[in-house]
């Protein structure tokens, strides 16, 4: 296509680094994962790493730790605040585990979480919140962590859509107790499938670790305090201590992450040059409604609500999108009280109603950002929507 939904980051580089790991025949997860871990965790100023197969992974065993900590673990029917809009696979691992869900509608301007409504969120049962990044824009992070300690709330930072954007100077996905990431195809590196949890809480970290592989103790540390090691050594290779899974990252994948990290700050620069050409162009149009950047996006894509009080037809926006050859998709999962899983949920709305995620739902769209130069596909979306949207 003209102007694509996502493009390839790979170069030599990181073909050269698959063959290397298919040349050793040492394929399933092992050093290079290990030392992928370290890197991306340095990277974030953060003590663990535990990479995964995917985001969606990643949050599963988040979640999932939470609810085998030892000191007051999630329990089935204790309650999750979370914003409206987001992926599935942010709110399916909460569901999974029984857990009731407090959605809350998102800021026009942000597509966040609106944290004026976090306290109104709150009731004697609640124990978490997951804070979620929209498409490269940080939410009000600090604030929403600042709530978790002062009503003893343990924090999921699903950060996703959202890596390298930064906020007061510190990278996003590293205020939660547990942080979330995801290096598939389109987001701003790329292993092909992939994730990671990052954290500095150790308990979390081990249990992570243990979930990620059967719930066995074999990829533990052997001062962790999950278990007290027994003598036998036949069994103890074996010995399953938590429900797990296998979401377990494969060698080549943390290869190719290693040298695709190397390129993320070029990558992230990149993006932010063609957010400014963006904004420059539809900022100050009041038939386009644009994420307000909140500290420094790492612009996944650009968001476009069509201002319903110019009666817009998005029906015939996306005909012109389409014969420009102009990629463009749902924002993110757009309102997720509107899709048909919600039927397996236990779940309330927090003021009974979410306008802000129903317009985004309704008039919203967005189009790709990439990491190489946008120019002429910016100044064309601009060119395609002037008039229809007139």
């Amino acid at each position: 296509m003209f102007y694509e939904l996502a493009a390839p980051t790979w170069g030599p580089e990181e073909i050269e680094a698959a063959k290397a790991v298919i040349d050793s025949t040492f394929t399933t997860m092992g050093a290079q994962v290990k030392a992928f871990e370290a890197e991306f965790a340095a990277y974030h100023g953060q003590k663990h790493g535990i990479m995964v197969n995917s985001g969606s992974s990643a949050n599963l065993i988040a979640v999932a730790a939470f609810c085998f900590k030892q000191d007051r673990p999630l329990a089935r029917g204790d309650e999750v605040i979370v914003p409206v809009i987001s992926w599935a696979t942010t709110y399916h691992p909460l569901q999974q585990y029984g857990l009731k869900l407090r959605f809350v509608d998102v800021d026009l301007q942000t597509l966040n979480i609106d944290v004026a409504q976090l306290e109104k969120a709150l009731t004697p049962k609640t124990r978490a919140i997951v804070a979620v990044s929209i498409l490269g824009n940080p939410a009000a992070l600090d604030t929403i962590r600042a709530f978790a300690d002062a009503h003893g709330l343990m924090m999921l930072e699903d950060n996703c859509e959202s890596m390298d954007a930064e906020l007061n100077g510190k990278k996003c996905g590293t205020f939660g107790h547990l942080n979330t990431f995801s290096f598939f195809f389109s987001h701003h590196i790329s292993t092909m499938e992939g994730g990671i949890v990052l954290t500095d809480d150790d308990e979390l970290a081990h249990l992570c670790r243990s979930l990620r592989a059967h719930g066995w103790t074999r990829d533990l540390p052997a001062d962790s305090t999950l278990y007290q090691k027994k003598s036998n050594d036949h069994y103890e290779a074996y010995r399953f201590i938590l429900p797990g899974y296998n979401v377990r990252p494969l060698e080549i994948e943390a290869a190719i992450g290693r040298e695709q990290l190397k390129k993320l700050p070029g990558f992230t620069a990149q993006r932010r040059k063609n957010l400014k050409l963006f904004q420059d162009l539809f900022a100050n149009d009041d038939r386009f409604i644009i994420q307000r950047e909140n500290g420094k996006s790492s612009a996944f894509s650009f968001t476009i609500i069509l201002n319903p009080a110019m009666k817009p037809n998005r029906g015939k926006v996306f005909e012109a999108l389409a014969a420009a050859d102009i990629g463009y998709r749902i924002i993110t999962g757009g309102n997720f009280l509107r899709h048909d899983v919600l039927r397996f949920y236990d779940y309330d709305v927090v003021g009974g109603a979410v306008p802000n995620a129903d317009l985004a739902h309704d008039y919203g769209f967005f189009v790709g950002n990439h990491a190489f130069d946008l120019t002429p596909q910016i100044t064309r979306l601009r060119e395609v929507l002037d008039p229809v949207c007139r």
